[in-house]
């Protein structure tokens, strides 16, 4: 079974915590963790992208010139795709869905897989209770100076205080977010998985 030490905010060891090796202990899969960060960055896409076809462009009314008579080939509109200014084809659509699917089991076992690499890798920091006394950035900087956590850091807890988000808000290398938001993406994005008593209790409750 998995432990890891729960500190108080100013980084000092308060006891060891066991986690489930339902949630922190299994074997990952990398297929399913691959699959996930797909469709997390696939939902991310606005596919507002699009050009215009020879059907929505302008001009092009009437023929360029007669069908015969003038030694050029016979054309038909002046807005076809070999023309300046013309419709484009094959050019990307707004149509296009990058919305993809994943079933319940297979998100949790994506969720439990990056949790258990996390683990693995010692980046985990367990803490008492996160919660900013000052909604100042400066103070933010150094709470997390003496967590010792360097690097893009992920920050999950239960519930979020008006401070908390106001001294973090401003940290690009700093995400702040409820436990029922976690995901895989975000996991395997940071350094260090900043993580409350309380959220690794409701983490556990929901994914074992």
């Amino acid at each position: 079974m998995p432990k890891t030490a729960l500190l108080s905010l100013k980084g000092e060891k308060i006891k060891d915590i066991k986690l489930d090796d339902n949630v922190w202990g299994i074997t990952p899969n990398d297929q399913v963790v691959y699959e996930s960060v797909v469709l997390t960055r696939a939902a991310l896409r606005q596919g507002s992208h699009k050009v215009k076809t020879r059907s929505e462009v302008s001009g092009g009314g009437r023929k360029p010139w007669r069908q015969k008579g003038t030694g050029n080939a016979r054309q038909g509109s002046i807005r076809a795709p070999h023309f300046v200014g013309g419709g484009i084809v094959f050019g990307p659509s707004n149509e296009r869905n990058y919305n993809k699917k994943m079933n319940k089991k297979e998100r949790r076992l994506a969720l439990r897989s990056a949790l258990t690499y996390k683990i693995n890798d010692k980046e985990v920091i367990a803490i008492e209770k996160f919660d900013a006394k000052t909604n100042k950035t400066k103070d933010m900087i150094k709470l997390l100076d003496s967590l010792k956590i360097t690097g893009k850091a992920l920050i999950v807890t239960t519930e979020l205080t008006e401070n908390t988000i106001l001294a973090t808000r401003n940290l690009s290398n700093v995400k702040l977010i409820l436990a029922n938001e976690l995901n895989t993406y975000d996991i395997l994005n940071c350094d260090k998985l900043v993580i409350t008593e309380d959220a690794i209790k409701y983490v556990e409750e929901v994914l074992k």
